[in-house]
């Protein structure tokens, strides 16, 4: 059963994704997935580098072109995560990030949120025909391997990064 779908961000949402921003900073967490939510200092600068950022011509030095879409669940229409695929990878996201980043709010996780955005994202790599997708995890994290593997992921390698170990699982879409 469906229980979410993934949305582009407009301005309708602001406000659910500065409180998904808050959540985020009062637990400590990571925002992965995010594009820079983080590190903006408002809705309208986060936004602006959305944009620029989801077309080659547009994208910000450093970056790559990507799609972010918010996790919308589907019977209140509430922010429970966001999802960034990158269309292409540099050096840094091949070793290190991968085609795609994905974060659930805390009060939201353990109900299988992260498999369901991870299934709809992977559909939209085929729209913009990505045929093989690079998904990375630290590797403590187990809840996000566990829904790596579940969506086809194979674990090719783990590569550390300073303390930081990173799992790099390869997708096949086709």
């Amino acid at each position: 059963m469906k229980k979410i779908t993934l949305v582009f961000p407009t301005k309708e949402y602001e406000k659910q994704i500065l409180d998904y921003k808050n959540e985020f900073e009062i637990n400590g967490d990571s925002m992965d997935g995010t594009a820079g939510l983080q590190k903006a200092r408002s809705f309208n600068e986060w936004f602006s580098m959305l944009i620029d950022n989801s077309k080659e011509e547009t994208v910000r030095t450093g970056f790559v072109p990507s799609s972010t879409y918010l996790a919308i669940r589907l019977c209140d229409k509430r922010v429970i995560g966001m999802i960034d695929i990158r269309h292409r990878l540099n050096d840094y996201l091949l070793q290190f990030g991968g085609n795609i980043g994905y974060s659930v709010r805390k009060s939201e996780r353990r109900k299988a949120y992260a498999k369901e955005m991870l299934c709809l994202a992977l559909e939209k790599c085929k729209d913009i025909n990505i045929e093989k997708v690079l998904v990375t995890c630290d590797k403590e994290n187990i809840a996000s391997s566990k829904t790596i593997i579940h969506n086809g992921g194979v674990l090719e390698n783990e590569v550390s990064e300073g303390e930081r170990i990173t799992q790099r699982y390869w997708i096949s879409l086709y």
